[in-house]
């Protein structure tokens, strides 16, 4: 099968960064689906794991965790899926990636896939719509009110892949003011576009443009990127007992501001289900499949905003690059080999 991979890790610009390879197609076992993958899209997880993990000596490390296809085998222990079914899901960080023509997936991080959008905009949301789902509900909890504080949520970093569908999927699930940040004009538009109530500029002080929407201190914040910059910003502009959470990296954190306001804080990895195997490791399917009924009942849309091509070396380098350049808005995504 054709698959794309790297046998060194590195940066984007060299001429090997990725490359075409073949390799065997894999077999169906236990909870696994095989799928013929259709549709991909990029993450930053996929250069980051490009950029630092080595793969095993002489062989190709193939990445990509966003895929929509079409089951066509599976393990002796599926019970919730057949061949023929279409599918879409983030995969698992710890085996071999969807930037492959087949791939293997367990059934239980797995969503029967929307009907009602192209595969390759159904591709630009799995792994951004788990994350956004769970962060908001499953950490945040935001369907449980803060004491005092305003029914509020900021998104830092709103036009980006997850900051995008977390603005649809509050706005399709709850009744919370909205407030997302974006520096420029065109990204401003993009998060009105998709039902951010308030738009501020991240590049500005935080705290005083929150104070001047008169809204009150909000309930959430939601950090998508450059945590470590805002975070002495959100202790002050967040409320009491308010609920912070992050999905980035930063190499360090001080949280000493946020004891005064009892404010709890909350890192969503969408991985760690399937990493360590949780009780409730198929939830995710859970959500992937009531997230599909949004799409297919016009609830929330696609946020792919790129397509680069057909899944190859050449467009996976391009679509990289352009992620690592943080000028990207909403998704890309990639179709067919």
């Amino acid at each position: 099968m054709k698959a794309i991979g790297y046998y060194a890790a590195g940066s984007i610009d060299r001429d090997d960064a990725l490359v075409d390879i073949e390799l065997e197609t894999p077999v169906a076992t236990g909870h696994d689906l095989l799928v013929k993958v259709a549709a991909v899209s990029v993450n930053p997880v996929d250069y980051k794991i490009r950029e630092s993990r080595e793969p095993t000596a002489g062989e190709a490390a193939v990445i990509g965790w966003d895929a929509v296809g079409e089951v066509v085998a599976v393990g002796d222990k599926v019970t919730s899926f057949a061949a023929g079914d279409k599918v879409w899901y983030a995969g698992d960080i710890t085996r071999a990636g969807t930037n492959s023509e087949f791939h293997l997936v367990d059934e239980r991080i797995v969503g029967h896939a929307p009907r009602s959008v192209k595969v390759h905009e159904a591709a630009a949301l799995p792994l951004t719509t788990l994350t956004g789902f769970e962060m908001l509900f499953d950490r945040l909890r935001v369907t449980e009110p803060v004491p005092g504080a305003a029914r509020a949520i900021l998104i830092i970093g709103g036009a980006g892949g997850v900051g995008s569908i977390t603005i649809q999927l509050l706005r399709a699930l709850t009744d919370l003011t909205i407030i997302a940040t974006a520096s420029r004009p065109e990204t401003q538009a993009w998060v009105t576009s998709l039902g951010a109530h308030h738009v501020i500029d991240h590049s500005q002080p935080l705290p005083a443009q929150i104070e001047a929407l008169g809204i009150g201190a909000p309930a959430f914040v939601f950090s998508t990127n450059f945590s470590e910059h805002y975070a002495p910003q959100v202790a002050e502009l967040i409320a009491p007992q308010g609920r912070f959470g992050m999905i980035d990296d930063p190499q360090t954190l001080d949280v000493v501001p946020f004891k005064g306001k009892a404010v709890s804080i909350h890192w969503e990895l969408m991985f760690t289900r399937s990493l360590f195997t949780t009780a409730d490791i198929a939830r995710q399917g859970e959500i992937l499949t009531k997230v599909a009924g949004l799409l297919d009942t016009g609830k929330i849309t696609s946020t792919a905003t790129e397509t680069f091509g057909t899944i190859n070396a050449e467009n996976l380098k391009r679509a990289h690059a352009l992620l690592e350049s943080g000028k990207a808005r909403g998704k890309i995504v990639l179709e067919g080999f």
